[in-house]
């Protein structure tokens, strides 16, 4: 059975994902740590849309993760022909007095998780010379962020990562996309334990920026920028030199997150 495999699906982006290819007659496998919430969600896509979903509850951000992920979906016999890597967190604040495991767990869920789990996933969208993979990353990866060191990192890196990785699978029939989303209503901040929230005017919903996500998929895109706005400012951050765009970052972050002694 044919499949779509979304990660980080129990809320946000994922859960919008879920609800929207559900929609469209996707068969779903769901994956989380929180296992009521995918239940829910699970049972109510069935019963509205009359597809099949499956949950996996799973910490991808633990060793062997994507082996457990793998062995889960090869025991049912499912052929993963969609693959939405979501699942990941951030942190905010001056990174010399960040909880470092914290920060290591970031880089481990947002790079090596997506990585291996592609790299699991690929060999057999090849053989079938077919697959979609989306990978979302941000805005945030555009430029260095003062006080968002590790998280627009691992951004900067999904993106490279998934329009590299995209041009190698054409040839095979695979459409690879990096989501680069700017500011999303979600509760990206709650579970990234961020006490500070940045308040962003002009967010979009999940709702809108997976509608235009799948709009791209459809057009063939590698990488896409939600919101005009966005857009613009993601362009014009690779023109403007980095010196430039970091002090004036941090010049609005350090008030909030840094004091000098």
């Amino acid at each position: 059975m044919k499949v779509t495999l979304i990660t980080g699906a129990s809320s946000g982006i994922g859960e919008e994902f879920a609800r929207q290819l559900a929609a469209e007659k996707h068969n779903l496998v769901l994956v989380a740590r929180t296992e009521k919430k995918l239940h829910e969600l699970c049972d109510e896509l069935m019963l509205k849309h009359k597809v099949m979903a499956h949950y996996v509850v799973l910490d991808l951000a633990e060793s062997g993760a994507d082996k457990n992920l793998f062995d889960e979906t090869e025991r049912h016999g499912f052929e993963v022909d969609w693959l939405i890597n979501n699942a990941g967190f951030g942190s905010v604040g001056d990174f010399a007095k960040l909880d470092i495991d914290r920060e290591a767990q970031i880089i481990e869920l947002n790079i090596s998780a997506l990585v291996a789990i592609t790299h699991r996933y690929l060999s057999t969208m090849r053989g079938a010379r077919s697959g979609t993979i989306i990978n979302v990353s941000s805005t945030a990866g555009f430029q260095p962020l003062p006080f968002m060191a590790t998280y627009a990192a691992t951004k900067a890196f999904v993106t490279s990562f998934s329009e590299a990785i995209g041009e190698e699978n054409r040839p095979f029939g695979i459409h690879v996309m990096a989501l680069c989303p700017g500011s999303t209503k979600t509760n990206f901040f709650a579970a990234s334990n961020i006490d500070k929230p940045l308040t962003v005017k002009g967010q979009h919903t999940a709702e809108e920026v997976v509608k235009i996500a799948l709009m791209a998929v459809k057009r063939g895109r590698t990488r896409i920028v939600p919101g005009i706005a966005n857009y613009i400012g993601a362009v014009l951050g690779t023109f403007v030199p980095t010196v430039v765009t970091t002090r004036v970052m941090a010049r609005a972050m350090r008030s909030r997150f840094q004091k000098e002694r």
